[in-house]
């Protein structure tokens, strides 16, 4: 599996067509990465790119020294799963429309 990056977004593709991606985007006020939605195909699903997704944009995240808002359900449990994640999550975790 070999993870994309363009800009906004993470994704796992074949042959021209997107399995799996995570999208997010920089919140100017605030600074910080918020991750907004992951979506897997059923192809892929139950073997970890989902996770794998999350964990691209929090490399990313600690690569440029920014914070993560997990807006997407998905992220969220994923740090709420993963604590070794919690240097890169933003306080600021409510409140978004």
């Amino acid at each position: 599996m070999q993870i994309q990056n363009e800009n906004g977004r993470f994704f796992v593709a074949n042959d021209g067509k997107v399995l799996a991606e995570i999208t997010y985007s920089l919140d100017k006020e605030t600074g910080e990465l918020v991750i907004d939605h992951t979506r897997v195909s059923e192809e892929l699903r139950g073997q970890g790119t989902g996770q794998e997704l999350v964990r691209a944009v929090v490399d990313k995240a600690r690569n440029e020294n920014l914070k993560i808002v997990p807006v997407c359900s998905y992220a969220a449990h994923q740090f709420e799963k993963h604590p070794e994640y919690k240097d890169v999550l933003s306080g600021n975790t409510g409140g978004r429309a």
